[in-house]
């Protein structure tokens, strides 16, 4: 992980263990919170029009800050107790995008590519 996210991951450590929290951060407990939080984040966009979304009022917009910390902080920790780099796994998942999205064959469209061979 890059320094930042490694701070974090740490801070979040220790925030955990001082509380006695490890016992229920299982992988299933955080991968739940996580969906979770994620769903949270998505009721607040909920009722909005494509419109309304793309220019949130400072209500909306601190909730949704707030919610993008919770996602955020889940996933560190789901990725430090599984022991996963994220920035390297989001680079790996990049990278394997980019050999499925062609941009000459994908550009300006939605559809889905096939899965790469094995």
């Amino acid at each position: 992980m890059t320094t930042d996210l490694e701070e974090l991951a740490v801070r979040l450590r220790e925030f955990v263990r001082s509380r006695d929290w490890e016992q229920f951060h299982t992988l299933k407990n955080l991968a739940m919170a996580l969906s979770g939080e994620a769903g949270e984040l998505l009721a607040e966009f909920q009722w909005l029009t494509p419109a309304e979304s793309q220019n949130l009022d400072s209500p909306t917009l601190a909730r949704v800050r707030a919610e993008l910390g919770d996602v955020t902080l889940y996933l560190i920790r789901l990725a430090d107790v599984l022991g996963v780099d994220l920035i390297e796994a989001a680079h790996a998942k990049l990278d394997e995008n980019a050999r499925r999205y062609d941009p000459e064959r994908y550009r300006g469209s939605a559809r889905k590519a096939p899965p790469l061979p094995s």
